[in-house]
């Protein structure tokens, strides 16, 4: 369990389903301590939490008297690994390493004090890619299974999803005629089109806002919006493994597709590249 909770309810049931905890502070670790002597007849596994500059969870770097105190003063949980998370790997590098050094410090004041751990780790996806040498023990791959990378992929990594859909109408539009909302599209010769059930409500094109960027990253998302503007790049599908433009604006449940005199037909595979994050749940998942 990747967060650390105060909430004696939620710490009972993670125990009850032999979830190891994440304890980041005196209060987590009392609470685990004291729910796990009523209910559970070993000890409560866990992973320590050090906040080396994030400000969510853990406890605080320079706070070591204390981590250690709380190490030797909860008995009934076995800290079977520790480890921090970086805030900022995919950018600034300066940072990132002040972190691990921070981290590793923490550890090698545990250790001087004769508390060892099993586990120890520190990289997302980004500074596994980025920082071989801090892998250590284990690594925490979590948005690059999700197809979200936000560095420089150097290690051959590829996309594991897709969203597929079969093509549910295929019809003749006349010159001039419109396509979807706001009639910002109008063909500009009699097209054949296919029309297929995804759009946004399915999590095809969708993305996050960058709003925790500081301002000269802030004008370079903008700056590059305005590129994608002007190079007017459509949006694609593949069908029997050939990519094709969608046209007119993308609706909440269905996309026009321009499939020019190429035979398509009703129930034709259509595959989307998405991010899988933002597929909606009501999507059966299929597992190759």
């Amino acid at each position: 369990m990747l967060s650390s909770t105060c909430i004696k309810e939620d710490v009972q049931a993670l125990i009850e389903n032999n979830i190891t905890l994440t304890i980041g502070s005196r209060e987590s670790a009392q609470i685990a301590n004291e729910v796990g002597m009523i209910i559970s007849p070993r000890k409560v596994k866990a992973h320590l939490k050090i906040d080396t500059g994030f400000g969510r969870y853990g406890f605080i770097y320079s706070e070591k008297e204390e981590i250690l105190n709380v190490i030797r003063n909860n008995e009934n949980i076995e800290f079977e690994g520790i480890y921090t998370h970086f805030s900022i790997a995919f950018f600034d590098d300066k940072y990132t390493k002040e972190q691990y050094e921070k981290f590793m410090d923490v550890i090698k004041f545990l250790e001087e004090n004769n508390i060892n751990f099993k586990l120890r780790h520190v990289c997302n996806s980004s500074s596994f890619i980025k920082f071989p040498n801090m892998h250590l023990d284990a690594v925490r791959l979590g948005s690059s299974f999700t197809g979200r990378i936000s560095v420089e992929n150097k290690i051959g990594l590829k996309k594991i999803g897709k969203l597929v859909c079969e093509v549910s109408e295929i019809k003749e539009l006349p010159k001039e005629f419109n396509v979807g909302y706001s009639n910002i599209y109008k063909t500009k010769k009699q097209v054949s089109v296919a029309v297929i059930p995804v759009g946004h409500s399915d999590g095809f094109n969708v993305i996050s806002d960058k709003d925790m960027f500081r301002k000269r990253d802030k004008l370079r998302y903008l700056n590059n919006s305005i590129k994608s503007f002007f190079k007017k790049q459509s949006l694609r599908v593949k069908i029997n493994e050939k990519s094709y433009n969608i046209i007119g604006r993308l609706g909440m449940y269905h996309c026009v597709v321009d499939i020019g005199i190429d035979e398509v037909k009703v129930g034709d595979k259509a595959i989307f590249e998405v991010n899988p994050l933002y597929i909606d749940t009501r999507i059966r998942r299929e597992y190759e």
